[in-house]
């Protein structure tokens, strides 16, 4: 299983190429792929979003929160932002999903390079 985040999401779908791109298109050809639910969040946020691609990501099978993920989640922000790093709350909550599954995590955003050197985040 591997997540994706809301950047490559968007790629995707709107047709864009990249390394994280084919790779997201692998996963979903092995139906390997799950959202975190901010994920989900982010991406059914845009006003215009068209009602193909809402069904595209509501297709796709979700990350459970397990028990005291709010707890965890807020614990690594606070870890990294004490450190003076850059953790914004849906990257830390995007973070912590794919921490607690032990999934990786295909993104085309650096943001999350403070989560894998300080939180055990891993990306594809």
């Amino acid at each position: 299983m591997i997540a994706v985040d809301t950047s490559t999401l968007i790629a995707f779908i709107g047709g864009q190429h990249g390394a994280d791109v084919d790779q997201l298109d692998a996963a979903l050809a092995t139906s390997d792929v799950a959202l975190p639910p901010v994920v989900l969040t982010e991406f059914l946020s845009e006003p215009q979003l068209p009602p193909n691609h809402r069904a595209i990501a509501m297709a796709l099978p979700l990350l459970e929160l397990l028990p005291d993920y709010w707890l965890r989640a807020g614990e690594g922000r606070a870890k990294l932002l004490a450190k003076g790093l850059r953790a914004r709350l849906a990257d830390s909550l995007i973070a912590q999903s794919c921490i607690d599954h032990s999934v990786m995590l295909i993104t085309r955003e650096d943001d999350f390079r403070h989560f894998v050197t300080h939180g055990g985040l891993k990306l594809a």
